[in-house]
């Protein structure tokens, strides 16, 4: 699966538009985890519990996007992007959308 944030992929011509993916998981820090933060907060600099929650929670996302592009035959996604919003006090949802395409390689000779 090729994926880009751009709205074109070099090399390639899109040859079917297959509409909006996304993925979209919600994450909450555990009572654990936010003292644990609190403790660094403290001391300043990263705050490492967050970081590894964030990557996390945006990997979660991005693998259930392109599941979805998969499931609706795209071998591409392009314009992706993430967006997240809390939703509650310490739960956040991350979201991960672009626009599931078929492409094909350009030949040179072209």
């Amino acid at each position: 699966m090729l994926v880009t944030t751009t709205n074109e992929l070099a090399g390639y011509r899109v040859v079917k538009h297959l509409g909006v993916v996304r993925g979209l998981t919600v994450r909450s820090r555990s009572i654990v985890g936010n003292v644990g933060a609190a403790i660094q907060i403290l001391f300043g600099g990263t705050i490492s519990v967050y970081t590894r929650l964030a990557e996390e929670t945006r990997r979660e996302a991005f693998e259930l996007l392109i599941r979805q592009a998969e499931a609706v035959g795209a071998n591409a996604v392009l314009a992706m992007r993430y967006d997240a919003n809390e939703i509650a006090s310490a739960v956040t949802e991350v979201l991960a959308y672009g626009t599931a395409v078929v492409v094909e390689k350009i030949d040179r000779a072209e």
